[in-house]
């Protein structure tokens, strides 16, 4: 070996000592198929999935334009018919209510006084008694010959004024008005019967005497009338129709 050789190789093994060992050169395109997730799509696999998803977009569309638009319309009516009828009673409804509360309202103002003349009926009642007492007193003396005396017909036309008086008033203010009851046919809702008599004259029950007057409060009976009924004789009584 000469000279020149070995020196050659001696400078050659320092090289490869001071870079610390040899490194393997890989092909460009090795490390760049190695860098990615996986193997590159082929063009035919792609251009198969893009035909794909394009037929299938195509089917979609197709099957929407296939529906039929007077379906679509009869649906749509039939939508807003029941819609239509849900307003209307919901309006329906709420008219009630409120025709209901101004009812309620209305009956709240009309009685809110019946307790205070329910109390005031009783002394209706006296007055009454009173001039009817004072009445068949003045009857039996002109019946008698006397003369009534000037004091008592000035007392018995005044009890009958204040009597007249107080029964406009709460007539024509609040609504309290008596109703006569004598010769009318007997009604349960009206006449409470005291008495019954039996009569071959009539063939429904009547009311023969009124004890006791019934009142109204607008057009509500609040008392009453307490009278003595005239029952016709063929009326099967409550025995009779229970068996």
């Amino acid at each position: 070996m000469s000279k020149h050789n070995s020196h050659g190789k001696h400078q050659e093994g320092e090289a490869m000592s001071a870079s610390g060992g040899t490194e393997s050169i890989e092909p460009q395109g090795a490390q760049e198929a190695g860098s990615g997730e996986g193997p590159a799509p082929d063009a035919d696999t792609a251009g198969e999935s893009a035909e794909n998803a394009a037929e299938t977009a195509g089917n979609g569309a197709n099957g929407m334009d296939c529906a039929d638009p007077a379906e679509k319309v009869a649906d749509l009516e039939a939508q807003l018919a029941d819609a239509k009828d849900q307003f209307l009673r919901k309006a329906a409804d709420f008219e009630n209510f409120r025709k209901r509360m101004n009812q309620e309202k209305q009956n709240a103002i009309d009685f809110a006084n019946q307790s205070l003349l329910l109390d005031l009926i009783p002394i209706i009642d006296d007055f009454d008694r009173a001039i009817q007492a004072a009445k068949s007193a003045f009857d039996l003396e002109n019946t008698a010959g006397d003369t009534p005396s000037n004091a008592f017909s000035g007392l018995y036309e005044g009890i009958g004024m204040i009597s007249k008086r107080l029964s406009s008033q709460l007539d024509s203010k609040w609504g309290l008005k008596s109703f006569d009851s004598a010769g009318e046919p007997f009604d349960p809702s009206r006449h409470e019967a005291l008495m019954m008599e039996k009569s071959a004259e009539i063939t429904e029950p009547v009311v023969q005497q009124e004890f006791l007057k019934g009142y109204m409060l607008k057009d509500r009976i609040v008392r009453s009338a307490k009278v003595k009924v005239l029952m016709p004789e063929t009326a099967a009584s409550p025995e009779n129709n229970g068996a």
